[in-house]
């Protein structure tokens, strides 16, 4: 079993900044993909940012539109942790913000995933 715990969220200006972090441990393995979700109220689940593993892919990331530009998903194995960088942030940016782990950067973009956080709130005020 593998537990994801997020951290970094809060409360920020439209334009504003946060970096979410994402620690992992139990049964880790550098191999699997690691990504972020988000959930508005009301709204569906939706992907956000992935990350390939290193040593597999080279640490090859893809993003989900609406946050192309303005993201970015970093990650350091010899921590066990992925971040989540958010700059220009929008008001429509608010949502509980999930880290996951997943076999391939292509099963995280399609929303399957292996293991799910607890989440932590990002909202940004306008």
């Amino acid at each position: 079993q593998v537990q994801l715990a997020e951290s970094g969220g809060g409360l920020v200006q439209a334009g504003g900044s946060l970096r979410l972090s994402c620690a992992a441990s139990g049964r880790t393995s550098s191999s699997d993909a690691m990504g972020w979700f988000r959930q508005a109220p009301g709204k569906e689940r939706e992907f956000v940012a992935t990350i390939s593993s290193i040593s597999w892919s080279g640490g090859s990331t893809a993003y989900a539109d609406s946050v192309k530009g303005r993201f970015t998903i970093s990650r350091d194995n010899a921590k066990n942790t992925v971040y989540l960088q958010m700059n220009s942030l929008k008001p429509e940016d608010t949502a509980v913000y999930y880290c996951a782990a997943g076999l391939s950067v292509r099963t995280l973009v399609g929303g399957a995933y292996k293991y799910l956080g607890q989440g932590t709130q990002v909202t940004v005020s306008s």
